[in-house]
């Protein structure tokens, strides 16, 4: 191992054309400031959900991430096992989106990638936005999990009582970020104060029974 040269801090985002457009939006501008090189590959379907759901365009997303590249581009360094990344992160994926990468039959750079950092053994983070599910659905997601891909659905966390959507959003990121050892400080850790030590004013909440 050659310590002196240490391997970047690379995270591939994909964003489909899921709605929750705003997930992969923000992610970027969290990661913006920060050591971790970001790699962005977008559907065509999801510019049209950016653009209905945000009122920004392709040329404003673009500035936000390290590195982009067009999703018809398989050749791109995203495309090859032998560049190293720490991973990938799909905010939000869609079935469609979900359902290439489980078959392995990839048409598009979104998904190319993906199935690479299954092939790899990396880290392949899915936050699946749709409801209600059937049978398949479900099936799709177990295939993929048992491929050693995560499903993390944007589910919001009331516990950590957000007073706005934005911290929301936040929340739901910090903890799918969690998942790659990355620490933007946007998360209300349950039994935490704003801190970070441990909650130790009395019981923490929740440890008392209800029955």
């Amino acid at each position: 191992m050659n310590s002196a040269n240490p391997s970047p801090q690379r995270l591939i985002i994909g964003i489909s054309g899921a709605s929750g457009a705003v997930y992969g939006l923000r992610l970027l501008e969290l990661l913006r400031d920060t050591p971790i090189e970001t790699h962005l590959v977008v559907s065509k379907s999801a510019l049209i959900t950016l653009t209905h759901e945000t009122g920004l365009s392709w040329s404003q997303l673009k500035p936000l991430a390290k590195v982009c590249y067009s999703n018809q581009d398989i050749g791109a360094a995203i495309a090859s096992g032998s560049f190293k990344t720490m991973g990938m992160l799909i905010a939000p994926c869609s079935v469609r989106s979900m359902s290439e990468i489980a078959s392995g039959v990839t048409s598009t750079l979104l998904t190319r990638a993906a199935d690479v950092i299954l092939k790899e053994h990396r880290r392949l983070v899915l936050m699946v936005r749709e409801t209600p599910l059937h049978r398949n659905h479900l099936r799709t997601m177990t295939e993929l999990a048992e491929l050693g891909a995560i499903i993390a659905p944007p589910v919001p966390a009331f516990y950590a009582k957000p007073a706005s959507l934005n911290e929301m959003v936040d929340h739901t990121l910090g903890r799918v970020l969690d998942l790659f050892d990355i620490e933007l400080g946007v998360v209300k850790r349950w039994g935490e104060k704003s801190d970070g030590l441990p909650n130790l004013d009395g019981a923490e909440p929740g440890s008392h029974s209800l029955d």
